[in-house]
């Protein structure tokens, strides 16, 4: 199938999908039973930790009027960034962390060695919110432990959320019920896909998308030294190939097919491109991202103990 053909059917079914999703939404709107689990959904956001991560989110929750800016309260104790969250989107911002946790929902997006302090802080008190963690190596037991009885749902995003552009994968603890898990996926949605696995699963994804942006990094950079090797300048390889692989990721996800399928395709017998594949396969460049997705998982079950 050439190309062409390829992304006129990625288009049609993008066209599918919205009439798709159109009509869904139509049908929830007059749905009693969908009205009613509205109401459950979280008013008040509280987030403990305004780092990188925690950022990302946020901007992205006020951007798309998730939530409120004035139903956010922030936890940060830097002062500075405490001023700068506050102007920057309008949200109240303290030092308080039960303050912050007076919310329908509380994402903790501190560092895993600050967990301990936090589980201690809230000792013996009730929290009745959605717990939101994105720490990693910390388990749902521990969160657990740390909130008795909240619906906590443990999340790995990775760095491209920082753009909109990540995947976030989530397992939920005994105490989430659908309506939880829902609300969690509308705001990780906001920075990128989400899905939903056990979380016996987390380490492996922690291996593959969450040190996944390294991978790539490496990939573009070779591919960019490649072309300047070539003589090209150096500003021109890294667009070019910041590009390529920016490219054919859109276009392996709106076309739907096996990423195998599409190296068949645009390898023509004789060609440049299978001269190319076969100085990857020599080097064993396949192998080489298999190993390194194992030997980050190992690493992720290591901390994790």
């Amino acid at each position: 199938m050439p190309l062409l053909q390829l992304l006129h059917g990625a288009q049609n079914r993008e066209l599918l999908k919205a009439r798709t999703d159109s009509r869904v939404t139509d049908s929830q709107i007059s749905n009693p039973s969908e009205t009613i689990e509205d109401h459950r959904l979280a008013k008040q956001f509280g987030m403990i930790g305004g780092g990188m991560m925690g950022e990302a989110l946020l901007s992205r929750l006020v951007a798309q009027q998730v939530f409120e800016p004035s139903a956010i309260v922030v936890s940060e104790p830097n002062r500075s960034r405490q001023e700068f969250l506050a102007k920057q989107y309008q949200i109240q911002v303290t030092d308080q962390n039960r303050q912050a946790a007076d919310s329908d929902v509380i994402l903790l997006a501190i560092k895993p060695q600050v967990f301990p302090q936090i589980a201690q802080e809230f000792a013996g008190e009730k929290i009745s919110a959605m717990v939101i963690s994105i720490l990693a190596g910390t388990s749902i037991a521990q969160l657990e432990a740390a909130f008795p009885g909240a619906p906590v749902v443990r999340a790995m995003p990775n760095t491209p959320a920082a753009v909109g552009a990540g995947i976030t994968a989530i397992a939920s603890g005994q105490h989430a019920q659908p309506h939880h898990i829902e609300q969690a996926k509308k705001i990780l949605g906001t920075v990128g896909e989400v899905v939903e696995v056990p979380e016996s699963m987390l380490d492996a994804v922690t291996g593959l998308s969450g040190s996944g942006p390294g991978y790539i990094a490496i990939v573009i950079e070779a591919l960019a030294d490649g072309g300047v090797a070539a003589g090209l300048p150096r500003a021109i390889a890294l667009k070019l190939a910041i590009q390529t692989v920016k490219g054919t990721a859109q276009l392996l996800q709106e076309s739907e097919i096996h990423p195998g399928e599409l190296k068949d395709r645009v390898t023509s017998p004789g060609g440049t491109t299978i001269a190319g594949i076969a100085e990857l396969e020599k080097s064993g460049v396949r192998s080489a991202l298999i190993e390194a997705v194992k030997a980050a998982v190992h690493r992720s079950k290591e901390l994790g103990q």
